[in-house]
C-alpha cells in the first residue's frame, strides 16, 4: 500500500519557500505545456502547479484521490472558472472516454500510486498521440531504479523518452506518445 501525503500536512506542498526555490514556468516549459494545452494533471495535491497551470493552458483536467486535497485545491484555483475540471478520484480507477490530453503531468506523485499497471493503462488512454507526458519524482524517495522502471511502464505502453535529467531533489522525464495501443 502506498502513502500519500494527508491533506493536513498539505502546507509543505504550497508554501513561500517551495514557490521561491521552484521554477514553475521551468516545469512547465519542459513539460510541453503550451496556451493551447490540454492538460491532465494527476496528484494536484492543494494546487502547487495548478494554477501555474491553468493560467498558462488552454485547460486542465485534475485527478486528485483526496478529497481533503480538493477542498484546498476549489479555493486555490476558484479565479480560473471554466478552465479547471476537478476529478476527485484514483488515476488507477478514472474513466477514459478518448484522448484528450496533450499534456499529462506526474508531480511527485507517481511513487504514491498504488496500482501503477492501471494508472499507466489510464494515463496512455488519456494522451493523444503525439502527446507529452512529464513525471517528476523525488530523489530521496524514488531510486534511480525505480524511475527506470517507471519510465519502461511507459514505453512499453507506447511512449518514447525524449529528454530526462535528476538533480539532488527531483527525477525527471518527458516522454512522447508515439502509437495507439490496445490497452
Amino acid at each position: 500500500m502506498c502513502r500519500v501525503c494527508p491533506s493536513w500536512l498539505s502546507f509543505i506542498l504550497y508554501n513561500p519557500v517551495r514557490k521561491r526555490l521552484s521554477d514553475r514556468g521551468k516545469i512547465l516549459r519542459e513539460s510541453g505545456i503550451a496556451k493551447e494545452s490540454a492538460v491532465l494533471e494527476v496528484g494536484a495535491g492543494n494546487g502547487f502547479l495548478t494554477e501555474a497551470i491553468a493560467d498558462q493552458a488552454r485547460k486542465v483536467v485534475v485527478v486528485e484521490i483526496q478529497e481533503g486535497m480538493v477542498r484546498k485545491l476549489q479555493k486555490r484555483i476558484s479565479g480560473f472558472a471554466g478552465k479547471v475540471e476537478i476529478v476527485t478520484a484514483d488515476i488507477a480507477s478514472y474513466n477514459v472516454q478518448a484522448p484528450f490530453a496533450d499534456v499529462c503531468l506526474l508531480y511527485y506523485c507517481f511513487h504514491e500510486v498504488a496500482d501503477k499497471p492501471s494508472a499507466v493503462t489510464k494515463i496512455t488512454r488519456a494522451v493523444k498521440t503525439g502527446g507529452y507526458l512529464s513525471i517528476y519524482e523525488p530523489g530521496i524517495e524514488v531510486g534511480k531504479k525505480d524511475m527506470i522502471e517507471t519510465v519502461r511502464m511507459f514505453t512499453d505502453a507506447g511512449f518514447n523518452k525524449e529528454a530526462e535529467h535528476e538533480n539532488m531533489f527531483t527525477r525527471f522525464a518527458r516522454l512522447r506518445k508515439t502509437e495507439e495501443r490496445q490497452l
